[in-house]
């Protein structure tokens, strides 16, 4: 995923205390908030404020999200996702996350999250846009954004 002629798109975060269960590592159900705290920077990297794609009558919704552990995150630990498009299909689209430690570059997991696009408006699913088609197939390479306060 770490193609030197493709970096990807990454945002980094701090494990705070209360994402820690009784074995003193992140509780696994928070990973489902890292990956939607990571897509909201990439998805507002790609299309400028999120009320952007609302205005056009659009809005994403999840249908799909897993994720695979590989290695433990403690608390203060920083870490890394690295987000690029997966399958991008008619109405909807994934995406590929990996979460590394920032230090030591472990693999901490992945996951890959599935949307569909929607028109608000009917609540019923619509054909992706060419222009956001191609945001999407695009993404933001080599773009970082930093929630941690880590040191550079």
């Amino acid at each position: 995923m770490t193609e030197p002629h493709n970096p990807p798109f990454r945002f980094r975060l701090r494990v705070r205390y209360g994402e820690c269960d009784a074995q003193g590592v992140v509780f696994n159900a928070r990973y489902a908030d890292f990956v939607d705290i990571a897509v909201n920077e990439y998805i507002r990297t790609l299309f400028g404020d999120y009320q952007h794609l609302l205005d056009q009558d659009l809005d994403i919704q999840v249908v799909s999200l897993t994720v695979n552990w590989k290695a433990p995150a403690q608390f203060d630990d920083v870490l890394e996702a690295r987000i690029k498009a997966g399958r991008l299909g008619n109405t909807s689209f994934t995406l590929h996350l990996e979460f590394y430690r920032h230090g030591d570059d472990r693999l901490i997991a992945d996951a890959d999250i599935t949307y569909v696009l929607i028109q608000p408006s009917v609540m019923a699913k619509t054909a992706i846009p060419d222009n956001i088609r191609e945001q999407l197939s695009q993404g933001a390479p080599g773009v970082l954004i930093s929630h941690a306060g880590e040191s550079a």
